[in-house]
């Protein structure tokens, strides 16, 4: 995992790697099933993942990676937890288990807040080494781990340990404070679980709140119901002229004997979804089980 703690480079913004969360997004889905991601409809509480005051740092690191590992439900995985210099913030050595090694980088001895934000990605790694899930490019495969740990509610911690101000840069993982923030707020849209107040960092918190921006736009393109009225007016355009403009998140097809449909993201997990164009009808997603109201 990438560590810019001490680093002294900028910390990236904005949403560069959209399109790769949302595929993941949607590859966790097609992996898990719409029932088996919503059996993680309740975050890693804080405090399973803060050390105590007088509690030591292998011990503790090793109760907070059971917490992970818990959460993660990968009940059979046993994590041994080592301290070590590196160039990144933390590593895992994935074999076939069940034991898995994971080092991280020794500023996390005097640094033990963000202990569990560095355990997550790596425990997460594990996880999907265990489904088999991964993607072809090695940044596009850590891109995935950070994007399933957040939606899978541990990876919140990730976010929160991101600090940028006059004296301090960090950030853990490979995606930018927003967009953790932008899949942490999908979460939430999913679950009904509001994290605002688990933040320490005002930073993440700034993040997690443009993020969710980001978020509930998804929910607001055509041809959802929710679709504010100038988008309206350019899908009905597009519609009679049965072509998309350039950018937009849909397009039409002939459809065959049903006639023209129109294809769009799901707002939860992104699969492509195709209604028909004929008024008001009801879009259910095979993947996560989302059912969207449409004006076609």
């Amino acid at each position: 995992m990438t560590d810019g703690g001490g680093s002294g480079r900028p910390v990236a913004h904005g949403f560069p790697h959209l399109d790769t969360v949302r595929s993941a997004l949607t590859a966790l889905y097609r992996r898990m099933g719409g029932a088996g991601v919503r059996a993680y409809a309740s975050s890693l509480p804080a405090a399973d993942a803060v050390f105590a005051d007088t509690e030591e740092l292998h011990p503790g690191a090793q109760r907070i990676a059971r917490s992970v590992v818990g959460h993660l439900r990968l009940p059979e995985a046993r994590l041994l937890v080592g301290f070590r210099r590196m160039e990144h913030a933390a590593t895992v050595e994935l074999a076939s288990g069940p034991e898995y090694v994971v080092e991280l980088n020794d500023r996390f001895r005097s640094h033990r807040r963000d202990v569990a934000a560095a355990l997550t990605h790596e425990v997460t790694h594990v996880l999907l080494h265990r489904l088999g899930l991964e993607f072809p490019d090695e940044r596009e495969n850590e891109i995935l781990t950070d994007t399933v740990a957040v939606y899978l509610g541990a990876g919140w911690l990730l976010l929160d340990a991101f600090r940028e101000d006059a004296l301090t840069r960090q950030k853990l993982g490979y995606l930018t404070p927003e967009e953790f923030g932008y899949v942490l707020a999908k979460r939430s849209l999913a679950f009904g679980e509001d994290p605002s107040p688990w933040f320490t960092s005002p930073q993440a918190y700034q993040a997690y709140t443009e993020g969710r921006s980001r978020a509930l736009r998804d929910l607001r393109v055509p041809p959802l119901r929710a679709a504010g009225g100038m988008s309206r007016m350019r899908y009905s355009r597009d519609r009679h002229r049965g072509a998309a403009t350039p950018g937009a998140p849909y397009a039409f097809g002939s459809g065959g004997p049903a006639g023209p449909r129109v294809v769009f993201p799901c707002p939860t997990c992104h699969q492509r979804l195709a209604v028909p164009v004929r008024g008001p009808v009801r879009a259910r997603c095979g993947v996560c089980g989302a059912v969207w109201e449409c004006d076609t």
